[in-house]
């Protein structure tokens, strides 16, 4: 659950996102509701918390640092969209760079839709070393 359900949805979104940072995936689905959908447009969707700690897993298991730098972040009710660049390190030792546009819902605290749309051609660019 999140630390608090007076938190805004920009706030529930930040704190999500310094998870991730942070590397702590618990801490990260804590934010998420137990039906959250998570559409990642070019690599496909995932419904639950287990199947998004599995995902983010895999951003999370390089040695280097984690960064989602969000550059602009509007909220409208309960829909948080925010413009980012996000930079992860691959197990081979790749840093991925790619900007990224999210879309947030939150209800009642907790984050039950996320979707992300970046360029794949540039992630598969990047992975190839290209």
């Amino acid at each position: 659950m999140s630390d608090s359900a007076t938190d805004s949805p920009t706030e529930v979104v930040d704190k999500f996102i310094a998870c991730i940072e942070a590397k702590d995936l618990d801490g990260a689905v804590a934010h998420v509701s137990d039906d959250v959908y998570y559409d990642n447009v070019p690599v496909g969707d995932m419904n639950g918390p287990d199947a998004m700690k599995e995902f983010l897993g895999g951003l999370t298991r390089g040695d280097g640092p984690v960064e989602f730098e969000v550059l602009r972040q509007t909220a409208t009710g309960n829909t948080v969209m925010n413009e980012r660049v996000d930079r992860f390190h691959t197990g081979s030792g790749r840093q991925i760079e790619l900007p990224v546009m999210g879309i947030f819902e939150v209800n009642d605290g907790l984050i039950t839709f996320w979707r992300d749309y970046f360029d794949n051609g540039m992630f598969m660019r990047q992975i190839k070393g290209g």
